[in-house]
């Protein structure tokens, strides 16, 4: 069975749940679990999971679950994974963990695309399978929320160093989320009658002692105006020693840098650039396309007039001219399975080639010796092959590779310069894209 791949090209927003809670290691595991898997089954609807994973992939079913724990049990706990086929992707991850650590029930829950909880009632079901949960399997914390503006929160450290936050945890209302339940303890550390108080889209008493808060009616909308409003009210509310303003300030900031940013960039490098954005980050995609927007690439420098052009000054022409075809097809061998336009030497490959590298961060993943000895003369060669093939061009020879010239039109175009400037560093392959100088010189072809 093939599941929807979560993290895949293009991260994008999703909704995050988290939750920790005891159960009785001593019961009857299927008895123990079993309300968790009914309250899963009742209130998932659309995103229910269909796929269960342990030692294989299985359809769903509450046998396949326990065949699951069981192939997955360690000495201190069990690890397994529940996921979709179908649209909208699902990454579940159920731990138990067993003595001598404090047995817990621990849930991590990914949805995507985030935009599938816009409606009220799938999001007043999702609260209601939460409940029932925290009902049932008591625990110190529980939140959902989106995972992009978690991100920008700090959540869950809040700017605490790690053994800060190990060892405080949950002590107070460090962020409210969209939807939040609090353990007994922080209760009575904000004071039950305020957190009863507080004003949200629901505040319920759990029978347990803790207390359920949702602030809006729908998770999707969290960063509009008037749920940031809600939001703010509500921690301010729990939290008397802030500043009401500057919580409200603080989310619409956040609600900024997560606002839809429309990409304009150079049109000769929209291709490449749109690529890079979508590997960004989804919390900081936005912010990524603005700053691409503004950037410019640098005009190239490796270039002369065809005037000033270096007579050839090796032995044999022809072996010369083999010696760079022989380069090329060093790149073609490096990059065939992962960039097999390669092969074509077009315009278009060198933008895939291009977004390779990057993506690979090729300048600091690989050793420097190796790039200077045999990627630089690879990537030179292939972009004076390009130049030759679609623009018209003619390779100079020289002895020195970075006196190679490519003359296309009334320029002299130096491959290999490029290549060496372009494996400088990471930027640099954006700097000095090999598309770039493609472009430019095919710009200048008929000057």
């Amino acid at each position: 069975m093939k599941v929807l791949e979560f993290h895949g090209e293009k991260d994008e927003d999703s909704l995050w749940f988290s939750f920790q809670g005891a159960f009785n290691p001593q019961a009857a595991r299927e008895s123990e679990l079993e309300p968790f898997l009914v309250a899963l089954e009742e209130h998932a609807g659309g995103w229910m999971p269909d796929v269960v994973e342990g030692k294989r992939r299985r359809k769903y079913a509450r046998p396949a679950v326990w065949k699951a724990l069981d192939e997955e049990r360690r000495d201190r706990g069990t690890t397994i994974g529940l996921y979709r086929t179908k649209w909208p992707a699902l990454d579940i991850t159920l731990r138990q963990w067993f003595p001598p650590l404090a047995p817990q029930l621990d849930i991590t829950i990914k949805i995507k695309p985030l935009s599938f909880f816009s409606g009220e009632e799938r999001c007043r079901q999702f609260v209601e399978m939460v409940r029932a949960w925290t009902a049932r399997y008591p625990g110190p914390h529980a939140v959902a929320h989106s995972i992009d503006d978690m991100e920008w929160a700090g959540f869950p450290d809040f700017g605490r160093d790690d053994a800060t936050r190990r060892r405080d945890g949950f002590d107070k209302v460090y962020e409210v989320c969209w939807l939040n339940v609090f353990s007994p303890r922080l209760v009575e550390t904000v004071g039950r009658e305020r957190m009863l108080s507080t004003p949200a889209h629901r505040v319920e008493e759990l029978p347990n002692g803790c207390v359920l808060l949702v602030t809006w009616p729908t998770a999707a909308d969290f960063a509009s105006k008037e749920a940031r409003l809600a939001q703010a009210r509500a921690h301010a509310h729990l939290r008397p020693d802030l500043d009401f303003d500057t919580v409200l300030r603080t989310l619409h900031e956040r609600s900024a840098l997560l606002a839809p940013v429309e990409p304009r960039f150079h049109p000769d490098l929209a291709p490449l650039l749109s690529r890079v954005v979508d590997r960004a980050p989804s919390h900081v995609r936005q912010r990524r396309i603005a700053e691409l927007n503004a950037w410019q690439p640098p005009e190239p420098e490796e270039w002369r007039p065809a005037g000033s052009a270096l007579p050839p000054d090796v032995e044999n022409l022809e072996l010369a001219l083999q010696q760079y075809s022989l380069y090329a097809e060093h790149l073609v061998a490096l990059l065939h399975s992962e960039v097999p336009s390669v092969f074509d030497a077009t315009p278009e490959s060198l933008t895939d080639a291009d977004f390779y590298f990057w993506r690979e961060e090729f300048p600091t993943s690989r050793l420097r010796e190796a790039i200077d000895e045999h990627a630089i003369p690879a990537i030179g060669a292939y972009l004076g092959e390009v130049l030759v093939r679609n623009l018209g061009g003619r390779w100079i020879p020289r002895q020195k590779l970075e006196e190679a010239q490519v003359l296309v039109g009334n320029r002299l175009w130096l491959p290999f310069v490029r290549a060496r400037n372009y494996m400088r560093s990471r930027q640099s392959l954006l700097d000095s894209s090999l598309t770039w100088l493609y472009r430019v010189a095919e710009r200048h072809r008929g000057s």
